[in-house]
């Protein structure tokens, strides 16, 4: 068997598909994008197709290493995203070939369902008490929110007070047992974080995610010591390496990389599994598409560490299109009393409804993140 093409299609909301086709006429879908630069991307797939065309798509391994090593500039989103969705599309394709899907490729599930959470508030978070008793409601037992909308690098205490007070609210809404996730979203910074991180102690958050920029992660030691609750970050980091560093130095209680950012489900799973050397959690981010969400659910498969999963069914990011809608069977990715069952089809176990993507790619998107700015016209974090 061999590879004969790699197709890729921009659809809405804001995702790139790819789908790579051997001479025996078996196939495999992955997701390499990275929101607000998809036609970057995927010049980068098209450009890494010079080393797979005629290759043996079951080598996955060694695949991947050419795509990797044989650059000598390597990592980075753009490359490590590209590479991301063509380990997908090779994981999807060699367990279409078997009849089985990736994680019995892996090992074999150590469990059945995974624990997911949904997304409420929006980019800069309001009627979030609402919205996390909507969630509740449906049968989620965890949430995540925007900590906070811009925050400048020293700001007034009031913007502290207000993001500790849209949590305390949230907290009132639903009680004690359910799970609050609160994203910083990389939008504040040092100064500010020591105090917040501090007020927030009293809600006891399921985690805050992504409490300094990641190019500040050796900030955490000096601002995060002895707080009773876990942080997270990864989705900004692409390599192995990057986490093993973050892990030595014992930063960090949960890690959060992207599967079609870190280098898809090979390099994943060998960053999950140094995190379970060092007693971490693993809850992958997902805000993406149905592909990155089935690969990211076949990873968990396999991982004990993997303790909850996001997905991006209904958030704010998704106009147009939904998470489901590519889908021919749309119960593959059916979430219920807050879990998704581990899906057990051939490959990442969701089927791609190939025509109704050439459809909506006619529409395509070109998504940009907001760009926003400070009271005095800089630029701020988003």
């Amino acid at each position: 068997m061999k590879i004969t093409a790699l197709k890729t299609w921009q659809v809405p909301p804001r995702w790139l598909f790819l789908k790579i086709e051997t001479d025996a006429g078996v196939y495999g879908w992955g997701e390499p994008v990275v929101e607000g630069r998809a036609t970057t991307v995927e010049a980068a797939v098209h450009e890494l197709s010079d080393y797979l065309i005629g290759q043996d798509p079951h080598r996955i391994e060694h695949l991947w290493n050419m795509l990797y090593r044989g650059g000598f500039y390597r990592g980075g989103p753009v490359l490590m995203s590209a590479i991301a969705g063509i380990d997908q599309a090779l994981w999807d394709l060699k367990g279409r070939d078997l009849g089985v899907p990736v994680h019995q490729l892996l090992g074999g599930a150590c469990r059945d369902k995974m624990r997911v959470y949904a997304w409420t508030g929006g980019d800069r978070p309001q009627d979030v008490a609402a919205g996390a008793r909507a969630l509740v409601d449906q049968g989620f037992t965890a949430f995540k929110m925007n900590g906070s909308a811009e925050m400048a690098i020293v700001d007034s205490h009031s913007k502290i007070d207000q993001a500790v007070a849209r949590v305390a609210e949230a907290r009132a809404e639903v009680g004690p047992d359910v799970g609050i996730a609160i994203d910083f979203h990389g939008r504040v910074h040092r100064p500010m974080a020591k105090a917040l991180l501090r007020e927030l102690e009293q809600y006891h958050p399921m985690f805050v995610e992504e409490p300094v920029l990641p190019e500040h992660l050796p900030a955490l030691k000096h601002i995060a010591g002895n707080l009773g609750y876990p942080l997270a970050t990864g989705e900004r980091l692409h390599t192995r390496y990057q986490f093993r560093d973050l892990l030595a130095e014992g930063m960090i209680d949960i890690i959060q990389p992207d599967l079609s950012h870190c280098g898809g489900i090979s390099e994943g799973l060998k960053i999950a599994t140094l995190a379970s050397a060092h007693d971490v959690a693993l809850a992958p981010h997902c805000p993406l598409g149905p592909l990155t969400l089935a690969a990211s659910l076949q990873l968990d498969a396999v991982c004990h560490n993997a303790f909850i999963q996001e997905q991006s069914m209904g958030i704010h990011y998704n106009k147009g299109n939904d998470v489901l809608d590519y889908l021919v069977d749309k119960s593959a990715l059916k979430i219920e009393n807050g879990f998704i069952a581990i899906p057990d089809g051939p490959g990442l176990g969701v089927e791609i409804d190939e025509a109704y993507v050439e459809e909506r790619a006619k529409v395509g998107h070109r998504w940009r993140n907001p760009v926003w700015t400070h009271e005095d016209g800089s630029i701020a974090e988003w």
